[in-house]
C-alpha cells in the first residue's frame, strides 16, 4: 500500500470518527404530553420541595429516559416539532412555539405516561399550545 492511501484512510476514519460523535449528541426525538404538577411527594425527592426550579419547569420521565431512577435531576432541553395530526412546526394552525424550554426529571411517569416525557403544563405551554394535548418533541440532555 502506497503512503498516500493509508495516509487518506486514517484521514477518512478521523473525519467518520468526528461526524459520529457529532450526530450522537444531537439529542433525540419523542413525544411530549403534560400534566398538572401538584408538588406533592416525587419519586425522585419525596417532599422536598427545594429541588423544584422556581420556574417550576419540571417533567415526569417515562420509562424510555428513566434509567431506574438516574434520570432524578437530569435537565433536558425540550422542543416542540410537530403535531400528533401531522401538522409540523411552521404550518397552520400554529401549534409549536419557535422556542425550547428546559426541564428538570423530578417524577416517573412509568404507569400512564403518554409521551416520553410528560412536562408541567406551564413548561408545555411554553413549547406548545396546550390544545395539541400531546406533541412530537426533540430533547437532549443538558
Amino acid at each position: 500500500m502506497r503512503g498516500g492511501s493509508i495516509s487518506t484512510v486514517l484521514r477518512v476514519a478521523f473525519v467518520m470518527s468526528f461526524m459520529g460523535s457529532w450526530y450522537c449528541c444531537m439529542g433525540d426525538k419523542g413525544t411530549a404530553s403534560f400534566y398538572f404538577a401538584h408538588f406533592g411527594p416525587t419519586a425522585c425527592y419525596g417532599n422536598d420541595t427545594s429541588q423544584i426550579p422556581e420556574d417550576n419547569n419540571v417533567a415526569r420521565a417515562s420509562d424510555a429516559i428513566w434509567d431506574n431512577g438516574a434520570a432524578c435531576g437530569r435537565q433536558y432541553n425540550v422542543t416542540c416539532t410537530g403535531t400528533m395530526d401531522g401538522t409540523i412546526q411552521g404550518s397552520t394552525p400554529i401549534t409549536c412555539k419557535n422556542v425550547s424550554v428546559v426541564v428538570k426529571i423530578v417524577d416517573n411517569c412509568s404507569a400512564g405516561c403518554r409521551g416520553t416525557i410528560d412536562l408541567a403544563q406551564n413548561a408545555f405551554e411554553e413549547i406548545a399550545v396546550p390544545a395539541a394535548g400531546e406533541v412530537y418533541i426533540d430533547y437532549e440532555q443538558v
